[in-house]
């Protein structure tokens, strides 16, 4: 590629949804680390299933995108481990299947593989109360370590910084919560919560004077229970 030309490549899939898959793998082996957030596609043909297989013809779309949105793009990623690779493709094909596009980031370390996404419009992906997001993670870890028991790094799938936003305002409403029920003598029920966010709850006011936490009711009615010493 030179000049002001922009990366282009066509590519096909018995689906609209699957050819657009397998044009921004191609252009991942063009240009590795490619903002897909700026990638545009053109339906060519949405293809055709034929009758009892008869006839078929397959989608097809062009994925384009432009130089100066790959000259901005983020840094070329770290190069990812075996568990990474697995992780963000697994990742990537539950974003496509509900139809987000969105820059996906995996962060590594002894204790767990981050899954971060990077995008405008994530509120599909994180859903009311992170039910979406939530959802989201549990799937990745079940589909990456299927079968798996022993060894196991946990995925954390995060979008725009929610779960450090979520994080805090749970650590709040614990604290004011754990007051009332201090200062009521009384117990205090919260909403009910994943199990993400009950664990903080319960972590943050674990030393918290005064008070004992315990988690009540079934799946996915399960609540936090705050109750004066």
């Amino acid at each position: 590629m030179s000049g002001g030309e922009a990366l282009q490549v066509e590519a096909t899939g018995e689906t609209v949804g699957e050819a657009k898959w397998a044009a921004l793998r191609e252009l991942e082996k063009l240009q590795p680390g490619i903002d897909k957030t700026a990638v545009q596609f053109q339906v060519l043909s949405e293809g055709e299933r034929g009758l009892l297989g008869v006839g078929y013809a397959p989608a097809r779309v062009i994925a384009s995108v432009d130089p100066e949105a790959i000259a901005e793009s983020s840094e070329p990623p770290e190069e990812e481990t075996e568990l990474g690779a697995e992780v963000r493709e697994v990742v990537e094909r539950i974003l496509e299947a509900i139809g987000v596009r969105a820059r996906l980031e995996i962060h590594e370390d002894d204790d767990s593989v981050v899954a971060s996404l990077v995008g405008r419009e994530l509120g599909l992906v994180i859903g009311k109360h992170g039910q979406t997001i939530d959802a989201i993670q549990y799937l990745v870890n079940a589909v990456v370590w299927r079968g798996q028991v022993d060894g196991r790094k946990p995925v954390v799938v995060d979008a725009a910084g929610y779960r450090a936003r979520r994080e805090a305002t749970l650590e709040s409403l614990a604290v004011r919560s754990a007051e009332r029920a201090v200062s009521s003598a009384r117990v205090v029920e919260l909403d009910p919560m994943t199990a993400v966010e009950r664990k903080v709850v319960h972590v943050r006011l674990k030393d918290f004077p005064g008070v004992a936490t315990r988690s009540e009711g079934t799946e996915p009615n399960r609540f936090v229970v705050i109750e004066p010493e």
